[in-house]
């Protein structure tokens, strides 16, 4: 029986309350908050509390769930930034293309040999489990900071796949209904939803862009007026997109929000924060309650076919697409792997598919609405606990977490500085202020936040709790002053470098315990170093690009308690140990010098044959 409206309105407060408590516990034991918010839908639900029930929302239920999504799904491609599919446009292309076709085509083949269900169902599963969604994506890229090229892929693929599943899912559920069966009306349906969308979507986008640019908002009101005006945007989208046609709403919400968040907007951040609380109330109360929904007799019925199905799609189907999707890309093995294991199902399938299954019992199916339910449930519960769940210890036991580095101040130095770490592998984001040198960073595929790094808001925001190295490059000895101090006194990062105009102010910096680079020195030296080792200097100008210096620690058995006459003809082509440190003491060793368990070695190549001895020295470590 469905709930009275001051029972509805305390269990749905209660509910939010729930998924707040969720994200705090996710922020403390840093483990994504869709472990915690599905664990709190189970223990509410039926199974064990018996609070949360089919019959809990009544009717309101598909309307609830529908707007909420929007939402959802809203916020998410706000955040898609385009700049950042710059990091790996090839493989995120064949993520939502190829490795969509290849989810789609192979967990339908899975569904239907191991649950014995005809292929229209098969597909109508497959077609829902392409999704993972930036529901599931972004908490895990919150907690474990891969680099950008894999966390941009990864959230790519979650939006696009978001909106192309539930367009799919939806054409293969009207085909059950309709016994539709040609390709050609399939086809017309998803491009009815999906081209009605995305016209609503670029129409509601335009609108409230014209409106945010050049309305008076009231100046007094504006912060606030901007962001109702983005969300009533994103809610008029979707409502309207869904009276053209069925699930046609969330591609408008996903085309509005990438265009919006990639557009100049006034009041950017305020807006940001402000979808953010919602996307957090929304998601909490939606997951939770699907959770809370499902009956475990759903699952018990599919018996050994559901576990199969869910090992195929987590064990085999996902890491065949990723591998053929980044074939030929900057990915390493590494990356690749941890790609491969963290592809959890979200929000999307799991409304999708409750909503399929209430209309499939209602038209005499309930056998297809139980292995529907049953099936999407099974393969989000077990993706979120053992991918999303251990995600951080699959991402160091693969060590694809790299050196973050912050550098702030974008100009010349800040960018040459940034592209040079980059090349190595490193993870950097650089922080600006100024809004041309921002976007001249960016369209050179470079990460920029835009803000005053002397902010401590600013620094953690982007990224500085997580960072090893902080450096500031502006041309102000003050503000990197200031930085310097803020960085060690809320961060404390392992290395603190600055770069210092006047060598007066060199001693400053030195008491805070930073390392000073003196601008004056630093082109001193360079000259000296054109002077006297031109051949050198010309050659370490192309590290990153065909030379490599790189210091690693030993830790090998190969190489502990070896010399390096017995090490040297192991070791990679066109690669020399160029220096040894070992308790402080840096020297260059000769044939006779025995490596210890610890000691830093300083290679010196060419980049693969470098990348090859690191692997050598530190296994898993490159």
């Amino acid at each position: 029986m469905a709930a009275g409206g001051g029972n509805l309105i305390t269990l749905v407060a209660a509910l939010i309350g729930v998924g707040v408590v969720a994200q705090i516990l996710s922020d403390r034991f840093r483990v994504p908050s869709v472990v915690f918010l599905l664990a709190s839908g189970v223990i509410l639900g039926p199974e064990v509390l018996g609070i949360v029930g089919p019959d809990s929302f009544g009717n309101a239920l598909s309307a609830i769930v529908g707007l909420s999504v929007a939402v959802i799904v809203f916020e998410g491609a706000f955040h898609l930034r385009i700049g950042r599919l710059r990091e790996a446009p090839a493989a995120t292309i064949k993520l939502v293309t190829i490795g969509a076709v290849i989810a789609l085509v192979g967990t339908a083949i899975v569904v239907h040999y191991a649950l014995g269900v005809g292929w229209q169902v098969a597909a109508l599963i497959g077609a829902l489990l392409v999704a993972t969604g930036p529901t599931v994506i972004a908490p895990i890229l919150n907690v474990v900071p891969v680099r950008n090229r894999v966390g941009a892929a990864l959230e790519t693929e979650g939006i696009v796949n978001d909106v192309t599943a539930a367009i799919l899912a939806i054409v293969i559920f009207e085909a059950i209904k309709q016994d539709v069966r040609a390709p050609g009306e399939l086809f017309a349906l998803f491009t009815q939803r999906l081209g009605s969308g995305v016209i609503i979507g670029l129409v509601v986008a335009a609108v409230v862009f014209y409106a945010l640019r050049y309305v008076d908002l009231s100046p007094g009101n504006a912060p606030q007026n901007a962001r109702l005006l983005v969300l009533g945007g994103a809610l008029v989208a979707y409502g309207s997109a869904e009276a053209v046609a069925t699930e046609a709403g969330i591609a408008a919400v996903a085309t509005a929000g990438i265009l919006l968040g990639n557009a100049d907007v006034p009041y950017e951040e305020e807006i940001t924060d402000f979808k953010g609380d919602v996307t957090l109330i929304v998601l909490s109360f939606v997951f939770i309650t699907l959770a809370a929904l499902l009956e475990f007799e759903y699952l018990i019925a599919l018996g050994l076919g559901g576990l199969v199905v869910a090992a195929v799609v987590a064990l085999v189907i996902r890491p065949l697409l990723v591998f053929v999707s980044t074939r030929g890309d900057r990915f390493t093995r590494e990356e690749r792997l941890f790609m491969s294991f963290v592809g959890p199902r979200g929000i999307i399938p799991a409304s999708v598919a409750t909503l399929f299954a209430v209309e499939f019992r209602a038209e005499g199916m309930p056998e297809v609405a139980n292995v529907l339910v049953g099936t999407v449930f099974l393969v989000i519960f077990l993706t979120v606990a053992l991918e999303a769940g251990f995600a951080r210890q699959i991402a160091e036991f693969l060590d694809v977490i790299p050196m973050r580095v912050i550098i702030i101040g974008a100009g010349n130095v800040g960018q040459t500085l940034a592209r040079r770490l980059e090349d190595r592998g490193e993870n950097v984001v650089l922080i600006e202020e100024d809004v041309n040198t921002v976007e001249t960073a960016r369209n050179e595929g470079l990460t920029v936040h835009h803000g005053d790094g002397a902010d401590t808001e600013v620094l953690r925001s982007a990224g500085a709790e997580n960072a090893k190295i902080v450096a500031t490059t502006t041309g102000d000895d003050d503000v990197n002053l200031l930085v310097a101090q803020l960085a060690e006194s809320k961060f404390a990062p392992d290395t603190i470098l600055a770069r210092v105009n006047n060598p007066d102010n060199v001693d400053a910096f030195e008491d805070l315990g930073v390392r000073a680079i003196s601008s004056v020195d630093a082109t001193a030296m360079a000259f000296d170093d054109y002077i006297e080792r031109p051949s050198l200097v010309n050659w370490m100008s192309e590290i990153g690009h065909e030379g490599e210096v790189q210091e690693i620690e030993v830790t090998s058995d190969e190489l502990v308690g070896k010399t390096i006459s017995e090490i040297g003809p192991k070791l990679p082509p066109r690669c020399l140990i160029a220096l040894v440190s070992r308790n402080g003491e840096t020297i260059v060793p000769d044939g006779g010098c025995t490596l210890e368990r610890g000691d830093r070695i300083t290679f010196i190549g060419d980049n693969e044959s470098v990348a090859e001895a690191l692997d050598f020295a530190h296994p898993g470590k490159n």
